[in-house]
């Protein structure tokens, strides 16, 4: 990939909220603005009222639309008409349908390939018309739910689901063979495109504490049928075992069963700042995980660097690893594995009989 500036779309979120503040937080020193090139879909009267209560500096220019983005300058797309009453710190229903405006904006432009990456402020659930989370909403708008996974990310984890957010037990009934297998495969191609992880090793955690139905029927087969495939998966370790001993740490990737299964660890281990990386669409889509202040004028910065650095990486990984892959010399179809990788990548024998 050439090394133009990645052009990086952040929504404002909710209008009340820290979105704005952040943001300017975010971009007050001149080098974040030599990373990227930000697009900001929002409401510039809005932004102004935020700058002006909080006692900021900052500087943005309103843009038409993202192709007319300037780099080096805080870009802003006034993305609905009207006034909005603002209320610093409240939810009220006015907030809610500026979000989701904001969003619809970006959303837009996503599918017409107006920037690189998407970074999403924080929002209400409740405005998303149903969906689950703004990742959720993005990729039933574009209508590729089916090929969309969240991955929950910090410096030392990489944590994904092979099931929805839904109540445990109901989890049970969607966990099979085939649904590991799938969530596996589109855990381990998002660690070799998104994060350049050449030959990702994946952890696969069981449902229950003990080796039960699920177990047994479901995901001890998946992980063999993906040994096979070429996918470097291993387990079903138990949850409280797996992590209170540290086992995380010889994983690039962890496919959790359910939602607290994958958050209470993510949320323990996040300590600056992480980020929910949502893989399966055309361009990275990146919310900062806000689990430190989050009060307006005082929430921290932090969190949407972060999110802002891995939307950034992704953008410039995935490019560099679709260019060859879009010609492969021919070679490559018959290049078989070192056998000597299955030795690098096997686990210590303490570690293969714990949690079963």
């Amino acid at each position: 990939m050439d090394e133009r500036i990645i052009r990086v779309a952040i929504t404002q979120g909710d209008t009340n909220g820290i979105g704005y503040e952040t943001i300017f937080k975010c971009f007050a020193e001149p080098a974040s603005l030599e990373l990227c090139t930000p697009i900001i879909y929002g409401s510039p009267k809005v932004a102004a009222y935020h700058r002006k209560a909080l006692n900021m500096q900052a500087n943005f220019s309103i843009v038409p639309s993202a192709a007319a983005a300037q780099d080096g300058k805080i870009n802003l797309i006034a993305a609905f008409e009207g006034e909005v009453k603002v209320e610093l710190g409240a939810r009220t229903p006015e907030s809610g349908a500026a979000a989701k405006q904001a969003l619809d904006k970006a959303i837009a432009d996503f599918a017409t390939g107006q920037y690189d990456a998407l970074v999403t402020m924080p929002m209400d659930v409740a405005d998303l018309d149903g969906a689950s989370s703004q990742a959720d909403y993005i990729a039933r708008a574009l209508g590729v739910t089916d090929d969309c996974m969240q991955v929950f990310a910090n410096d030392s984890l990489r944590i994904a689901t092979a099931t929805p957010a839904c109540p445990v037990g109901a989890a049970a009934v969607l966990i099979s063979k085939e649904s590991v297998e799938g969530k596996a495969k589109a855990l381990f191609q998002c660690l070799k495109r998104d994060f350049r992880v050449n030959n990702p090793r994946l952890a696969v955690l069981a449902y229950n504490p003990q080796a039960s139905t699920e177990e047994n029927e479901a995901i001890a087969p998946a992980v063999e049928q993906l040994k096979t495939d070429k996918v470097w998966c291993y387990g079903p370790f138990q949850a409280d075992d797996f992590f209170s001993q540290c086992q995380h740490e010889h994983f690039d990737g962890i496919l959790a069963m359910y939602h607290e299964q994958a958050m209470i660890p993510f949320k323990m281990l996040t300590g600056e700042g992480g980020c929910t990386f949502t893989t399966g669409l055309d361009v990275p889509v990146v919310e900062p995980a806000f689990l430190g202040k989050t009060e307006v004028g005082s929430a921290d910065e932090l969190p949407l660097r972060i999110a802002i650095y891995q939307a950034v990486d992704a953008a410039r990984n995935r490019a560099n690893y679709d260019e060859p892959m879009a010609n492969p010399l021919k070679k490559y179809y018959h290049e078989k594995r070192d056998e000597s990788e299955k030795v690098r990548f096997a686990i210590p024998k303490k570690h293969e009989g714990e949690g079963k």
